[in-house]
């Protein structure tokens, strides 16, 4: 099984403008959407090219209304997601699964990203999920990656990309 995890745009309701349109709407029938983040949107496929490519048929709307797509493969980590680029070139079979974990993408998740400390903000973050935030390159050259300094927050995703991405 695969899991796609697309992450929304700050300007728009992802799950709205991928629902209201017939073709995505389609494309996303027969998955349970889940929101693990705040503005995001997670389905579980059978295979990495299962979500490599429903991540292709969704392409026109991707564009316009994320920041990213994920996928994570529990046979190559069952913590790491993998960016769609990196998971395109696992399935093509231009990069090793093996070989895939040096360059990363780690975002802060945040419980409350907009939390003033009053008990209302309080009670209405009880209903949201937790947000993703700043991610930061890292390279990892042993067992561990160096950790979050953005910001606090209250743990990491770890998305492992490409050099080329990486690099941009």
């Amino acid at each position: 099984m695969a899991q796609v995890c697309l992450v929304g745009s700050d300007d728009v309701n992802l799950r709205y403008e991928l629902l209201s349109r017939e073709t995505a709407r389609n494309a996303l029938v027969t998955y349970d959407l889940r929101e693990p983040f705040e503005n995001t949107l997670q389905v579980e496929t059978v295979s990495l090219g299962a979500a490599v490519a429903l991540l292709n048929d969704l392409n026109w709307y991707l564009v316009r209304f994320t920041d990213a797509a994920f996928v994570k493969v529990p046979s190559i980590s069952e913590n790491e997601w993998l960016s769609r680029e990196l998971a395109t070139a696992i399935r093509d079979d231009e990069v090793k699964p093996d070989e895939t974990g040096r360059f990363l993408m780690v975002y802060g998740v945040v419980a409350d990203a907009d939390s003033d400390g009053s008990d209302d903000s309080e009670a209405a973050s009880q209903d949201r999920p937790p947000a993703l935030v700043e991610p930061m390159l890292l390279t990892r050259t042993g067992e561990t990656i160096p950790e979050y300094d953005l910001r606090e927050v209250d743990e990491t995703l770890v998305v492992r990309v490409t050099e080329s991405e990486f690099g941009a």
